[in-house]
């Protein structure tokens, strides 16, 4: 055989080849397609039950979806520099209260996936069986207040859309605490740090909250996150735990952002949001400023913030309320205000029977010399804003002005 020859006998060879995997790989492809749509289906026809352990299983949820209201676009038309960012309602907005999904229906993976789920919108009451005494009353009464507006709103911005977003991203915020069976959705600049080191302390892992350091709080991961934990385990505390959230006026948590972050030095903040900021929206910027990304202004921060075409992506610390929390979706049991955050607090460790001497800390976790952001201290930075620019903000944040009940600022 010459030379020739072994090269097309090669080469023929190596086309075969290709040719039997390309197949293979087809056909590899197709039986697990066939296989996804076969563990679909199943999922689609199984019914999801969950109650307290030790109770008789009862009968099936039922398949109906809740009476369908009016459709997102109803619950921003009143805002003519509407966003469009923020969309609690391109779901069910209803509830996950003490009752889990009437019907779970999974898609490609059904593990991960949340999809075609009709959420009950009762509202059960709180269990007050721990709390002793009578100085609450005045405190309980704004609770229940708080929790039927926003029942109130989210069912009138109802939505018979289907969800369409990962289940363990709606509970990637919500901290929880096995020994007292509660689950904290984090706000940052909310009282979020004082609120984990409370965490810390009901689940035995510290003695007092004073003795926690900020770096512990939030970088030492001593508290277990609900999406860390399997979907039966997810649907198991979402039922049975009191869920909590503490909210504030969307104003004043953005400022105090704003003052944390970028008026204090930041080895994260700087390089990583600062720089691109200051690269975007500061004309004739110093090679200093570019450099370390330190000097941020207001203005610029928000010009970043209503762009749609963002040089570097949101962050916790800014993001709405209705994207951390989905508090139209999962029915939470208690809402603390920052603006009464002691009283609220503390009512609340009562409620899940907490130990006596727990309190909530007052202490400021950083920056303890800088004065708190009050309304007047951000109506100081509102004047570094154009009259559109006011009025876009209070728009960005629109939703979370309706559904917690904030009078909305002068823009």
């Amino acid at each position: 055989m010459n030379l020739r020859q072994v090269f097309v006998s090669v080469l023929l060879f190596g086309v075969a080849g290709l040719l039997l995997f390309m197949y293979l790989q087809a056909w590899m492809e197709e039986q697990h397609t066939e296989s996804g749509k076969k563990l679909q289906r199943q999922t689609i026809n199984q019914d999801f039950t969950l109650q307290p352990l030790g109770m008789p299983r009862k009968a099936s949820w039922r398949r109906s979806a809740p009476v369908g209201l009016s459709n997102h676009e109803m619950a921003v038309s009143s805002s003519r520099h509407w966003q469009g960012r923020a969309d609690p309602f391109g779901v069910v907005a209803a509830s996950t209260g003490s009752r889990l999904p009437e019907q779970q229906k999974m898609s490609e993976s059904p593990l991960s996936w949340f999809r075609g789920v009709y959420l009950p919108p009762a509202l059960h009451p709180l269990n007050k069986t721990f709390v002793k005494g009578g100085e609450w009353q005045d405190i309980d009464s704004t609770q229940e207040k708080r929790r039927a507006f926003l029942q109130d709103f989210c069912r009138k911005y109802n939505s018979r859309k289907k969800l369409q977003t990962h289940l363990v991203h709606l509970v990637s915020r919500i901290y929880v605490e096995d020994r007292h069976k509660v689950l904290y959705c984090e706000v940052p600049k909310a009282g979020c740090s004082n609120w984990k080191r409370v965490l810390m302390v009901l689940s035995g892992l510290a003695a007092s909250a004073n003795n926690i350091s900020h770096d512990d709080v939030h970088y030492g991961k001593h508290l277990r996150k609900l999406d860390s934990y399997d979907l039966k385990g997810i649907y198991a505390r979402l039922n049975m735990y009191t869920k909590f959230v503490f909210v504030r006026d969307p104003m004043e948590r953005l400022v105090s952002a704003f003052r944390d972050k970028f008026e204090h030095p930041n080895s994260y903040y700087h390089p990583v949001f600062g720089k691109a900021i200051i690269k975007k929206y500061r004309h004739n910027a110093d090679e200093e400023a570019l450099k370390t990304g330190s000097g941020v202004k207001f203005k610029e921060f928000i010009q970043y913030l209503l762009d749609s075409h963002r040089p570097v992506g949101m962050d916790i610390h800014w993001e709405q309320v209705s994207k951390l929390c989905y508090p139209c979706l999962i029915n939470y049991d208690f809402i603390g205000k920052f603006e009464t955050l002691e009283e609220d607090a503390n009512y609340f460790l009562q409620l899940v029977g907490a130990p006596a001497n727990l309190k909530f800390p007052k202490f400021k976790d950083r920056h303890s010399s800088d004065e708190r952001t009050s309304t007047e201290v951000v109506r100081q930075y509102l004047k570094e804003l154009s009259k559109e620019e006011r009025q876009l903000t209070y728009d960005f944040y629109y939703l979370d002005y309706l559904m917690f009940n904030y009078t909305s600022p002068l823009v």
